[in-house]
């Protein structure tokens, strides 16, 4: 089901403009993570308190369906707002080219979360020096993973 509502974009140029221009084209356009040439997914939300749509997009890591949604920050000492977000409401859209679908997002940890970071790493080297920065702030870097919710 569809997650409707008004719909605020990120109060970042740059992310804004990126969903909109992969809405657009049906992920054709704007598909990669600014110059890194690695390809991004959109990922469709509630807002936990605005209530309001909110549309990201983030480094591609899939695997079988799956995909991880990794709550870098960048390596900030802070969790991400959509972090939150998911965590009060974890049904999303995924959209992975022209077509979105429903899905459920988690959040994994021991083993489960090793192997989920240890693909991130691989599409996204940088993870790893964005964990030592986090970790030094007293964080651990969240991973979701998305699943389809059946039709």
């Amino acid at each position: 089901m569809p997650i409707d509502g008004e719909y605020e974009p990120s109060t970042m140029d740059w992310v804004a403009d990126q969903v909109a221009e992969y809405e657009a084209s049906g992920g054709t356009r704007a598909n990669t993570l600014r110059d890194t040439g690695i390809p991004v997914f959109l990922v469709t939300m509630r807002g936990r308190r605005s209530g309001k749509v909110r549309k990201i997009a983030l480094m591609r890591v899939e695997h079988d369906g799956e995909y991880a949604l990794v709550a870098s920050k960048g390596g900030a000492a802070d969790h991400p707002g959509w972090y939150l977000n998911l965590l009060d409401d974890p049904n999303v859209e995924i959209q992975d080219g022209p077509t979105p679908f429903d899905a459920t997002v988690r959040e994994v940890h021991g083993d489960e979360r090793a192997l989920w970071w240890e693909r991130a790493v691989a599409v996204f080297p940088r993870y790893a020096e964005y964990e030592v920065s986090a970790s030094a702030a007293g964080r651990v870097i969240p991973v979701l993973v998305s699943s389809p919710r059946p039709a």
